[in-house]
């Protein structure tokens, strides 16, 4: 089993910068990337990046150039640095762990709030 939790969240005017940790706990040995999603009222969740355990990124369309995913292995923890807040990324935004088994359930966290003001 294994947990995540997310932290960093916060409300930032418009052009500014937060940093989202998320730390996995449990067996984290099962993990085969990590990646932050996020969901704005009314609207379904979407993937925002991901990062596997080799390094190997992705991002959304609409973060790429602002937003940079990492992962510190030793630590279990995923990183997203968002610059260049817009208020369309106002969102609750959850971290995702994909486990190598792909017969087991992704594992997410509780979410943490950004908000960017205008």
């Amino acid at each position: 089993q294994v947990q995540v939790a997310e932290s960093g969240g916060g409300v930032v005017q418009a052009g500014g910068s937060l940093r989202l940790s998320c730390t996995a706990s449990g067996s984290t040995s099962s993990i085969k990337a990590m990646g932050w999603y996020r969901q704005a009222p009314g609207l379904q969740r979407e993937s925002v990046a991901s990062i596997t355990s080799g390094g190997t990124t992705k991002y959304a369309d609409s973060v790429k150039g602002r937003f940079t995913i990492s992962r510190d292995n030793a630590k279990n923890t995923a990183y997203l640095q968002m610059d260049g807040l817009r208020p369309e990324d106002t969102a609750v935004y959850y971290c995702n762990a994909v486990p190598h088994l792909p017969w087991l359930p992704n594992y997410w966290g509780q979410g943490t709030q950004v908000t960017v003001s205008s």
